[in-house]
């Protein structure tokens, strides 16, 4: 998904002799791999962030130096939404009650959204693999629905929120079942 995010096409821009493709790291600082094939000629493997390939009877990657993006690729890059951000509150063991540290990202995730116009919030609950599957669906959705009351008594409008719950079915450490794990015992939050 972020390498979707890393490609800027700019393609048959108005006024450009020819077409081009700039690849760009990903929120993380990584980046992926694509393919350019021109119409004719060979195909090139762009991997290198920060690069170029410009397209006419052969593709050629270049890095993208001292210039930089062209002002409309500038441009059109600054209009896009801030990459999703992520969250992680941790919980005591069988309850809905937050671990006091992390009671402190809350204030970070309402910051989050303030900060973007139409958010869009989402709350996932999990559990560790103690009790029965049935009772962790439960209680990762009590959870998920603790966390949106919460940020909805912190002004949040409940219509961009949404909680779902995955009991034990996602566990972010893997462990055989009946194994306390304080890791496992989170809900996710997601700032889009």
């Amino acid at each position: 998904m972020k390498a979707q995010f890393a490609v800027l096409a700019a393609l048959a821009m108005s006024g450009c002799a020819t077409s081009s493709v700039v690849l760009l790291p990903d929120e993380g600082g990584g980046n992926g791999a694509i393919t350019v094939r021109p119409a004719s000629g060979s195909a090139v493997v762009m991997n290198q962030a920060n690069s170029r390939a410009t397209l006419g009877s052969q593709a050629s990657v270049k890095p993208l130096g001292a210039k930089g993006l062209k002002p409309n690729e500038a441009a059109l890059l600054a209009s896009l939404p801030p990459p999703a951000r992520s969250f992680t509150l941790y919980f005591h063991e069988g309850t809905t009650n937050l671990l006091p540290e992390s009671v402190p990202v809350l204030e970070q995730v309402r910051a989050e959204v303030a900060r973007r116009p139409g958010a869009e919030v989402q709350v996932t609950g999990h559990t560790d693999t103690v009790g029965s599957n049935a009772d962790n669906d439960v209680l990762s959705r009590k959870r998920a629905a603790e966390i949106v009351n919460l940020l909805a008594s912190k002004g949040f409008s409940r219509a961009i929120m949404s909680a779902v719950g995955r009991g034990e079915r996602e566990l972010r450490a893997q462990t055989a079942d009946n194994v306390a794990s304080p890791i496992n015992r989170r809900v996710e939050i997601i700032v889009r």
